[in-house]
This record gives C-alpha cells, structure tokens and sequence, in this order.
C-alpha cells in the first residue's frame, strides 16, 4: 500500500539565539507558522528488509544522513515493524532554505508509514522521536501558530491566528544553518574580546554595538516580552483600522518589533538575501523576515490579491517568488493527506 502526502513548511515569526548550551547547541526563542507551500511525499512498506530514498534532487541525501530515513528506522523499532520502506521525495521547497522542508519531510514519512502499516504511534511518542531526529521536526506535529523552546523542540500550540498572505522568495543559495550558528559564537566572542580590551567598532558609537551579547536571559525576555504583546494584543482582539475593519494579527510583528537573530550573521556573509528582504519591502510586505538560518525570505501582505500582485512584481525583477497563505493547525491537519 502506497500513502501520499504534502509535506507543508513553515516560516520562523521572530527567532532568538541564546546562550550555547552544554550539548553544543543554542537555546531558542520563536513561534513557527506553518504555511501552504510543500513538498510531496510518497511512502510505500513491502517484502524484505531496509529503507530506500528516491528523490530526482541530486542534494537530497539517499542514505541514513536523511532525515526521513533517521525518522523510519526509529519509527519501525518503536512499532516492532518489519519491511521494505521506500520513500519518494518530490521536492518542491528549496533545500537548505529555513524553512524546514527535511524536517517536515520526516514527519510526514511518519505519518505515511503509520497508515501504511495500520499502526500508530502514541503523540508523546511520535514527538519523543521527532526531537531525536532533529530540533524543528516536532512543530510539524503540532501544525499552525507553534511556540518553540528549547533547542526548538519543545513545542507548544499557540491559539490559531486567522490566514494571512504571504510571498515567500527562495534565492539560489543555500545556508548551512550549523555555519550560521558558528559564525553567530564567533561574532559574539569576538565582540566581547573587543569590549573586554575597550574596542568599539571603527565608525560605531560606543552605546550601540554591531551584535547585541546581554546576558542570555535578558536576550530571551527580550522576544519574550515583544512575543507576549504581540499575543495579548491578538488575542484579546485586533485594533480597528481606520476604514473600521480588524487588522489581521500577524502584522501586529510590525510594532512588537520581532526580528530573527539570524539577519545579523547571514545577511552579511550573503547580501543577495538582504536585497531579497528590501525587494518583499518595496513589493508592499508589511512584515518581511529571513525564515529560520534561511535562504528562504518571506512577506507578510494585507490581502492575497496584495499577495499575488507583489509575487508577479518580484518574478519580474528575477526573484523566485510564490504567494501562499499561512495555514492554521486544522487546515494543516486536513491537507496533509492527498
């Protein structure tokens, strides 16, 4: 029996780095958002034994250093399963994009071959796994608006915000996020070296450095602070515009001043993406962000016409460019299965 998936991504509203933990990795602050676009996946249990990848995208990893092949074998030890696991991947989602396609592959392998075997894993479980496998597969078992913590991986479903058009623009590079996260410590250590020895940038006041290191739990209250009036403000009710109507609450990220840490180490090394992020600007976006470590960018727009309007305008300024819509965790739900 062959099941068929989407395999949807998500985009990072805000992102905050932390202190390096003891297991070599950051503490992390962000509320994920799944959205419409995807990547298909088709998953197929037979005679014998092993896992097979299949994917036409030559930097897709065809051996056990994918993560759907990781989540499978995991999955088929944890229900005392047996037989031939092929795995089709027919990306549509960029890879190395930050927007957690291989992630969400993996999940959406989980779920294919639950219903290809006639078993299922419990949902503590199915996140105990997930967290193994890497830190942002368990939001795609959760889906919609997700608070993430930790590593990423503890994750918490926030209150469903309503849809919001977007454009997302996938440039024709990709970012190692364990790169990302190397430059990130170096930038920091560098800087407090220079503020121990009484450096300051060349051409920097003294009171605003490059590359902000308060302590790590100043660092976090920060977005905190900024993500808790964001979620009041939405929750308790949107305030009127003044043609009367309710403003969606995603753009409430406008004035809580949300930013991704990431910006600051990435957009230097590839200035290609800050460009991508001024060009969803101009198109009309009222929010635009670099989604995870990136590559991927993407715009937060008024309406869907807004939207489309803005992808067409940034195709003909040779940016790749898709309008899709944020999904909430019930059409999340509802449109995985094909």
């Amino acid at each position: 029996m062959a099941v068929t998936l989407r395999s949807f991504a998500k985009i990072n509203l805000g992102l905050r780095i932390g202190a390096r933990r003891d297991d070599g990795f950051h503490e992390l602050l962000t509320v994920y958002q799944t959205i419409g676009l995807h990547d298909v996946i088709r998953i197929s249990v037979g005679r014998g034994n092993g896992i097979e990848i299949r994917c036409e995208d030559a930097r897709v990893p065809r051996d056990e250093s994918n993560t759907c092949y990781r989540m499978v074998e995991k999955a088929m030890q944890a229900l005392r399963a047996k037989g031939r696991v092929v795995i089709e991947i027919e990306k549509r989602l960029p890879v190395q994009g930050g927007m957690g396609g291989a992630s969400s592959n993996a999940v959406a392998a989980l779920l294919g071959l639950e219903r290809a075997l006639r078993k299922c894993l419990g949902q503590g479980e199915r996140l105990r796994i997930a967290a193994e496998v890497g830190s942002d597969l368990p939001l795609f078992l959760v889906g919609g608006t997700v608070l993430g913590v930790a590593r990423g991986e503890r994750v918490y479903g926030l209150e469903d915000l309503p849809p919001t058009a977007c454009v997302v623009v996938t440039p024709e590079v990709g970012v190692s996020t364990a790169k990302a996260f190397a430059e990130w410590d170096r930038r920091a250590a560098d800087l407090q070296e220079r503020r121990a020895a009484g450096i300051r940038p060349a051409g920097q006041p003294a009171a605003v450095p490059t590359l902000t290191t308060p302590k790590s739990s100043d660092r976090m209250g920060e977005l905190g602070r900024g993500l808790s009036a964001w979620l009041s403000a939405s929750y308790s009710g949107a305030p009127r515009s003044r043609r009367g109507r309710a403003e969606n609450p995603l753009l409430e990220l406008v004035r809580a001043g949300i930013k991704n840490d990431f910006e600051q180490v990435v957009f230097p090394e590839y200035p290609e993406l800050s460009e991508g992020k001024n060009a969803l600007e101009r198109a009309g976006a009222k929010y635009a962000s670099l989604s995870g470590s990136g590559s991927a960018l993407y715009g937060l727009f008024v309406s869907k016409n807004a939207a489309r309007t803005a992808a067409l305008k940034l195709c003909k300024q040779d940016w790749a460019a898709q309008a899709t819509v944020t999904l909430a965790r019930r059409e999340y739900w509802k449109r995985i299965f094909r």
